[in-house]
């Protein structure tokens, strides 16, 4: 159930708590670790689909109602959500950002406890700093990555990864593993918003904030004093987020960093460190102002989205998920008669929208108001002229923005960042249609160029690590090779390098029994074939001196005669 709490200025998402239920692991990787096995099973795409719809019902009883208790039930349309293809892959990554990042961090190995010792230590000291954490964690190894999520305002960013980490528990209690005393707290997700004048330390106060109100416990007041250095809350909130055991840290609005010339670095900084070096993975979401975080000179801005980025651009019109979204939201009509939806209203209703999921909502819920009360239009049907009318005059403020949007013009574009996607690369209207083919053509082959490399890396490391468990006594390493190398080229370029492993172990154990029975059989047949074993056989056999019958046989020979 989504809960939102605002207290002192913060809002904080608020999940499900739970007893912890370990349930059994498919992926060997994932097996013995009770982080990751107190969580839901991985989903399918059907439990996506199941979870995240949020389709409002609007019955033949509501639209029998009058004009007035219509107004009202068409407000039920604002809850309205369509899973797209882009909620899958959101939801696939942050799967596996989870657990990934619990892997280095099973509670039940000393790594994770010896980690808890040295932030601990940092932490009394209250002089240290985040590069005092690197260099003191180094040797610890992590298995976390980071993530980043660029998109337009009002296309769906917040509330699609608000019900994609609702599907999980927020807080899981464990008390008992395996028949053993286990007493732990962990924290699946917290997702906070990045200030908006990107200060540090406010973030750092609401890192505290939010954990109290999950566990009622009151670390704002001990560490988030006014006369507390940033360094020291820092330290504080990564031994937190490495006690609690955090699957997963959400920074919104990671844009108004910008606003911070001192503290972005810092901050920067501060994500690669709970990522790289305390292994707690981070997913940071912002408007496309933020990609000049990720397009700047920081080393670290890289290193905070190691999962890659995902540009979430808005619906295209011959698109079928803009098709499919159009004819889902359609079906949500309270108007006395049930509007067509022909060619020209799905054209005009683009139009005006620019298939920007927010705006596309807000326009369907003010068309029908209008057409609720338009005297010239009794019949309350839904045609192209309601559609414009209700934009022109009832979404006013932001025709400007819609504007520079559906003529792609770039110096209008310049004034409006939010909804710009790579504003650096915009190209004029004027621009030649050869110039861009050779660019596209020019990035695919930039892009093979890469996919060949990560490739070929990953299988010289799955080589490495296969032969390393010293399992493998009867493969060579050109057997290995093309082994891995046939599994890596059959998956797909995203597939969880983990998943591979695992396939690669069970080929790899296949294969090789099939050479240790290919070699016994070779060898069982020559004992029988070779003629000295043979003869010396038939000697024994016979109560002879093996010696007379190889003389015989003519392997012996008489060395007088040989030799002269």
């Amino acid at each position: 159930m989504r809960n939102l709490k605002k207290n002192e200025d913060i809002v904080v998402l608020k999940g499900e708590f739970e007893k912890a239920q370990y349930k059994q692991q498919v992926l060997s990787e994932y097996k013995q670790n009770p982080f990751i096995e107190a969580l839901p099973p991985i989903f399918t795409e059907n439990d996506v689909l199941e979870r995240f719809m949020v389709a409002p019902r609007i019955t033949s009883q509501d639209k029998a109602q009058e004009t007035n208790i219509r107004y009202h039930i068409l407000k039920r349309i604002k809850t309205f959500i369509q899973p797209l293809p882009i909620h899958f892959e959101v939801e696939r990554k942050l799967a596996t950002l989870i657990r990934g990042g619990y892997l280095a961090r099973n509670p039940l190995n000393k790594t994770y406890f010896e980690r808890l010792r040295v932030l601990n230590e940092l932490q009394a000291e209250e002089k240290k700093s985040l590069r005092d954490i690197d260099q003191r964690l180094n040797y610890i190894r992590s298995t976390a990555d980071s993530l980043s999520i660029i998109g337009i305002s009002g296309i769906g960013k917040t509330t699609a990864i608000e019900r994609l980490l609702l599907m999980y528990p927020q807080v899981i209690k464990h008390d008992e593993y395996n028949g053993h005393p286990f007493n732990r707290t962990q924290i699946v997700w917290l997702k906070i918003d990045c200030p908006y004048d990107g200060s540090l330390s406010t973030l750092c106060k609401s890192f505290f904030k939010a954990i109290d109100d999950l566990l009622g416990t009151r670390y704002l007041e001990k560490f988030g004093y006014l006369n507390r250095v940033t360094s020291t809350m820092l330290l504080h909130m990564t031994s937190l987020a490495s006690m609690y055991g955090i699957g997963v840290l959400v920074i919104d609005e990671i844009q108004h960093l910008l606003h911070a010339k001192n503290d972005q670095e810092e901050m920067l900084n501060f994500f690669v460190t709970l990522s790289n070096t305390v292994g707690i993975p981070t997913i940071l979401i912002g408007t496309t102002k933020a990609e000049k975080l990720f397009k700047g000179n920081f080393r670290q801005a890289r290193r905070a989205a190691s999962e890659g980025s995902i540009f979430w651009d808005r619906m295209k019109e011959d698109s079928e998920e803009w098709q499919f979204f159009l004819e889902t939201l359609w079906e949500l009509n309270c108007l006395k008669q049930c509007s067509e939806l022909t060619e020209e209203v799905k054209k005009t209703f683009y139009e005006e929208c620019q298939g920007i999921t927010a705006i596309a909502v807000n326009l369907f819920i003010l068309a029908q108001e209008r057409a609720l009360f338009d005297e010239s239009n009794p019949n309350e049907v839904l045609i192209s002229r309601t559609i414009k009318q209700t934009a022109k005059k009832d979404m006013k403020m932001i025709q400007p923005m819609l504007k520079a949007v559906r003529t792609n013009n770039w110096r209008d574009m310049m004034k409006y960042e939010d909804i710009m996607f790579s504003l650096d690369e915009v190209m004029l209207q004027h621009k030649r249609d050869t110039e861009l083919t050779g660019r596209i053509q020019e990035a695919f082959r930039e892009r093979k160029k890469t996919m060949d490399f990560k490739r070929r890396d990953t299988t010289e490391s799955l080589v490495v690590e296969l032969f390393s468990l010293g399992i493998f006594d009867s493969l060579k390493e050109a057997d290995m090779k093309k082994l891995v190398q046939k599994i890596v080229e059959n998956q797909p370029m995203d597939t969880d390098y983990n998943l591979l492993k695992t396939d690669a172990v069970q080929a790899a154990l296949m294969l090789n029994q099939q050479k240790k029975e290919q070699q016994k059989k070779p060898r069982q047949k020559n004992t029988d074939i070779l003629p000295l074993l043979t003869l010396r056989k038939k000697a024994l056999d016979q109560k002879k001196h093996p010696y007379e019958l190889l003389k015989a046989s003519g392997y012996i020979k008489n060395p007088i005669e040989e030799f002269y």
